[in-house]
């Protein structure tokens, strides 16, 4: 099977620094994948290329067959994008907006109806429709984005902490919704730090650290028989020193300014 997303030799940089660092990868189709690593380690960067954010790279980016860079607007229709930070027009409402992204993918508006009031009533938004977005918490917002990502039918979808903000149902609503995404043949490329999430949705897991792959593949490979989990994997492939013991430096350090802080006393 070919594969949906092909990266070979992908770099980025930022003046002298090295954001990516001669990335290849390969990703089949229907899968999820999730791309994980700490903060600064790439992994945004990577998805903004791979959703024509970023334009100025090297290497070479194919998706779905298509050379990105020949084909950023094709590619760029066919991709859902649902990033952490909920960018979305405050005066308008959420009938608004979401029938101004359907437009720009060309949606009639009969479809644009049809999905938005279908997806925001999955998310409890149904009464808040028409309501203007100024007034909405940080997890509307977000159930907001996701819906505007989804609501063309995109063949590949980037996520990249979707989850941010949201509530304990909807954060099962959206592991539920991944799953079902992938039965219709979707692909999603999930980032994240929630890394229990990431272990039980993911088809394959890619660890990037310091702008390069340090791991590829499914949670039981990674694992190499033992009973670790992801987080654990993580914290040893990622960091540079005991987990463990820096909690207990910080809680010391904590316990040393408050011995040296005279109390106050009244008299």
């Amino acid at each position: 099977m070919n594969p949906i997303i092909s990266i070979q030799s992908l770099s980025k940089q930022y003046g002298d620094k090295t954001v990516l660092d001669n990335i290849d990868l390969e990703v089949a189709p229907g899968q999820i994948i999730g791309y994980i690593g700490p903060n600064g380690a790439g992994k945004s960067t990577t998805v903004k290329i791979l959703t024509g954010i970023i334009q100025e790279y090297e290497g070479t980016v194919t998706v779905m067959g298509k050379n990105l860079r020949e084909n950023i607007m094709e590619v760029k229709s066919k991709v859902g994008y649902i990033p952490e930070l909920a960018e979305l027009y405050d005066l308008l409402t959420p009938r608004e907006y979401l029938t101004f992204i359907g437009k720009l993918h060309h949606l009639s508006n009969e479809v644009i109806e049809d999905r938005a009031s279908k997806m925001l009533e999955s998310f409890g938004l149904s009464q808040n429709i028409d309501q203007r977005m100024d007034s909405f918490s940080k997890g509307m917002r977000q159930k907001v984005l996701i819906t505007s990502g989804l609501l063309h039918n995109p063949t590949i979808v980037f996520m990249d902490e979707p989850l941010s903000g949201l509530d304990a149902n909807a954060v099962i609503l959206v592991k539920e919704l991944l799953q079902a995404l992938k039965q219709e043949g979707k692909t999603i490329f999930y980032c994240s730090h929630m890394m229990d999430v990431v272990e039980k949705v993911s088809d394959r897991i890619v660890l990037i650290n310091n702008g390069r792959i340090i791991a590829n593949g499914t949670i039981a490979e990674l694992k190499q028989g033992g009973d670790e989990s992801l987080e654990q994997i993580f914290s040893k492939l990622t960091s540079s020193g005991n987990q463990v013991q820096r909690a207990d430096d910080l809680a010391a350090a904590m316990s040393d300014r408050n011995t040296i802080t005279q109390p106050y006393h009244h008299e």
